[in-house]
């Protein structure tokens, strides 16, 4: 997440899990795509750093950012995947469209998440302006799609630990 004048996206990736082995999905949102192809793009980044072939990491657009939590439904339900990375922006306007927008994705993402028992992940922007956005697509304030790409291999390590022990 991303705090003004901190950049929480430098992470350190050794502390992340051989993932050569998992498939994970992108879906990212077509609406303000000079932050959401930054986003995807980090994300992407941060799956290849981490062993995943492209063959691993499916990648996918919708319309805007309301979409997502179909677009991830989609991947849950019809291809192989670990986790899903979703990444999109809203960012205000003058009516309360904002509002209801982010409030459904946020809630959407949530709730394909704990449907599929899998890691789906927010990465969607809600900014006030463009300037917000820029500056968490790649600014001074890191890129959101890098920290919830980690997001995601450190739920999917979480839960295979879990599956793993003798709890």
């Amino acid at each position: 997440m991303a705090t003004e004048n901190k950049n929480l996206s430098q992470h350190d990736l050794n502390d992340l899990p051989d993932c050569s082995g998992l498939r994970v999905g992108v879906v990212f949102s077509e609406w303000n795509d000079e932050i959401t192809h930054a986003l995807r793009d980090g994300a992407i980044e941060v799956l290849k750093s981490q062993n995943l072939s492209d063959h691993n990491i499916v990648v996918k657009s919708v319309p805007g950012s309301f979409e997502l939590p179909l677009g991830a439904q989609f991947l849950c339900e019809h291809d192989t995947v670990d986790a899903v990375v979703c990444v999109g922006s809203v960012i205000r306007g003058e009516t309360s469209h904002f509002e209801y927008v982010c409030q459904g994705v946020a809630h959407g993402i949530k709730d394909v998440s704990l449907k599929y028992n899998k890691p789906v992940i927010f990465g969607v922007l809600t900014d006030d302006n463009i300037e917000q956005s820029r500056a968490r697509a790649g600014g001074k304030h890191g890129n959101k799609g890098i920290e919830a790409a980690v997001a995601a291999l450190k739920m999917v390590a979480l839960q295979m630990d879990l599956s793993q022990s003798n709890y």
